[in-house]
């Protein structure tokens, strides 16, 4: 979902926020291709570092289009929890 949205930064940035489409395109398609590179690559640590980079970033396009910053911080606290929830499933599990 996060990279439906953040590719979809692209044209609200171009329309309503007078963003130079250059870089609306490279911000908006940039994070939505980092968001599924992240996503495939959450099987290895590295993944999960990718991830939390990506969420900053997402939370920094609100710079672009400003209800960027709550939407990002939304996908942060979504992001936390998931890590929380599947280390205490993972910690269940294991026993």
């Amino acid at each position: 979902m996060e990279a439906i949205v953040a590719g979809l930064i692209t044209p609200v940035a171009i329309t309503v926020g007078g963003v130079a489409p250059a870089l609306a395109v490279t911000a908006g398609i940039g994070l939505a291709v980092l968001c599924v590179v992240a996503a495939g690559l959450l099987k290895r640590p590295f993944g999960y570092i990718l991830g939390s980079v990506v969420q900053v970033l997402a939370i920094c396009t609100g710079f672009l289009v400003p209800m960027m910053f709550f939407l990002g911080a939304i996908f942060t606290a979504l992001w936390i929890t998931a890590i929380i929830v599947a280390r205490r499933v993972e910690g269940a599990t294991s026993r």
